[in-house]
């Protein structure tokens, strides 16, 4: 084995780039950088008719937008397939593997049996010692692996720890079906010997196929990578993680407003400790990385935590920052070409001037969207219900004397609308709420907005006199 780390990432392009994957990319990218080594990427795309571009394209960019970047070129499982079925041969011609003729209603009978009889061997090595001269006419032969039919296989996982498998229980595996075609466990040997693959570093449901290939591995003579096995990711109530729980995609959490660097961190610790540590930098996450660090239950997904994290790191992020990832986010929510159209000079600059303030109360840049609406919003506003309760008669004949003030405001500022506003409540024995609340109203039709002299500061005197107009005409 090389001094040089070479960890791979290797989904299955059936379908987007789901959490668990995104994690299982991070730790696999986490422990490549710690030891200055690499991360390749591994499309195996082998099951043709669930493969699809789409999917690929999906994986692709979820990884560049999580910024978990790849080395060398991608590499694609099927365009190997020949280099699988020379490896194939190279053991049937070695006497490590032979030719099945088993047909499909034998392989059902004997596995029928098997279970009937509890046993896990499925396949009884029908054809482990036959002279193929005795084969049936027209079967087109699979050829399986010798495996050895006593002793253990062992895995030393730096996750797991020491995990034993007796032989008697595990089959002569396919390697290559009747069609010629390669099997998925073959394939994985073939390519991770071949791109000098030092750690797998994936979930443990794939701790039986460990097994398996560990045996393929032997047959061949070569060294085995480093292996760890990672638990899965659970819902909060420790059942599978399903949708309702956040088993979805990296592109639907881009389109909920996370961001990168609040998911990576919110990853890192799903199921891997440091300390009592929450917080981490990049550069942290990578110096702090390790696999014993991995833990050996399933971790829990918990969305409230992973949105205060999202809201730490909105609140971290410079405000130019922020607006670009505003404007990003809005190609994946459904407003979002209104407000790209209204996207200008002037309302970026609004945008920029009230982000202080936005990016405070926000968790996610879908609520940051939200909290910006008052600067989009189309006059005459669309008034939400609480608001309207709170326009009563009494309170827009308050909002037409409140825009007389402002009308006399000359040097329009957040400390020059305040001045006036408060000398307006005290002359009429009223608290500032009484007058804020109703001015809120009128001109954002929310009753949730940032300060209400930063709303008046950053639509602007025009704007602020015109929409306090359209509430009391």
């Amino acid at each position: 084995m090389t001094d040089s780390v070479v960890t791979r990432f290797a989904p299955s392009p059936t379908g987007f780039l789901h959490i668990g994957g995104a994690r299982t990319a991070l730790f696999n990218w986490l422990y490549a950088k710690k030891h200055g080594g690499k991360m390749l990427l591994r499309i195996e795309d082998t099951d043709r008719e669930r493969s699809t571009e789409a999917a690929i394209a999906a994986i692709l960019d979820g990884l560049k937008w999580l910024e978990l970047n790849w080395d060398d070129d991608v590499i694609y499982q099927f365009s190997r397939a020949a280099r699988h079925r020379e490896v194939a041969e190279q053991l049937l011609a070695d006497g490590k593997a032979y030719r099945c003729y088993a047909t499909s209603e034998e392989l059902a009978a004997m596995r029928e049996k098997a279970r009937a009889e509890g046993r896990t061997r499925l396949y009884d090595g029908l054809w482990r010692d036959r002279d193929p001269s005795t084969a049936p006419a027209g079967v087109k032969p699979t050829i399986r692996l010798k495996a050895p039919q006593t002793g253990e296989t062992v895995i030393e996982d730096q996750v797991q720890g020491r995990v034993v498998w007796q032989n008697e229980n595990l089959d002569d595996l396919v390697l290559l079906r009747g069609d010629g075609t390669p099997t998925y466990m073959l394939a994985v040997v073939v390519d991770d010997h071949d791109m000098a693959v030092t750690h797998i570093i994936r979930g443990d449901d794939h701790l039986i196929n460990a097994a398996r290939q560990k045996q393929i591995y032997d047959a061949l003579g070569w060294a085995i990578p480093s292996m760890s096995h990672i638990p899965l990711i659970h819902g909060p109530d420790g059942s599978k993680l399903s949708k309702r729980h956040g088993a979805l995609g990296v592109d639907a959490y881009r389109a909920m407003g996370y961001l990168p660097a609040a998911l990576r961190n919110y990853l890192v610790r799903l199921g891997w400790s440091h300390g009592d540590q929450e917080i981490f930098s990049t550069q942290e996450m990578i110096d702090a990385f390790d696999l014993p660090g991995i833990g050996r239950s399933a971790a829990r997904f918990d969305f409230a935590k992973l949105e205060n994290l999202n809201g730490h790191y909105i609140r971290q992020t410079d405000d130019k920052t922020l607006v670009r990832m505003f404007e990003d986010v809005l190609d994946y929510v459904p407003e979002g070409a209104t407000l790209k159209a209204k996207l200008n000079e002037r309302s970026r600059a609004q945008l920029l001037q009230a982000m202080p303030s936005l990016k405070e109360r926000a968790k996610t840049l879908i609520e940051l969207i939200a909290g910006a609406y008052f600067i989009f919003a189309d006059r005459p506003l669309e008034i939400e219900a609480k608001a309207q309760a709170l326009l009563t008669e009494e309170n827009r004949a308050l909002v037409g004397r409140l825009r007389g003030v402002l009308e006399g405001v000359s040097s329009w500022s957040a400390e020059a609308t305040e001045a006036a506003v408060r000398n307006f409540a005290e002359q009429n024995g009223l608290k500032l709420g009484a007058a804020a609340q109703p001015l809120r109203a009128a001109l954002t039709g929310r009753t949730t907005s940032p300060g209400i002299f930063e709303v008046l500061a950053v639509l602007g005197r025009e704007e602020c006199l015109a929409r306090l107009a359209d509430q009391t005409a």
